[in-house]
């Protein structure tokens, strides 16, 4: 998320990554200091460090639960 989203605070955003812990779900919640809300697609040339890690997660995230990762042999 932004932290310079002026619609969702931060402290709204633990209150959230709180409950999700409590609920026992899978979850990643990371806060891009100085991004505003919609970085992504409204600003993303000027947080093009924050975007491209927000996206990389995404897609890895997706990958984890849609089981397209495949186990390595330890």
């Amino acid at each position: 998320m932004g932290g310079a989203d002026k619609g969702i605070s931060v402290e709204e955003a633990e209150r959230f990554r709180r409950a999700l812990e409590e609920a026992g779900a899978e979850h990643e919640l990371v806060v891009y200091p100085g991004a505003p809300h919609s970085f992504f697609d409204r600003s993303q040339e000027e947080h093009r460090d924050a975007s491209a890690d927000a996206w990389a997660r995404t897609l890895g995230f997706i990958a984890d639960h849609a089981g397209l990762h495949q186990p390595t042999d330890a």
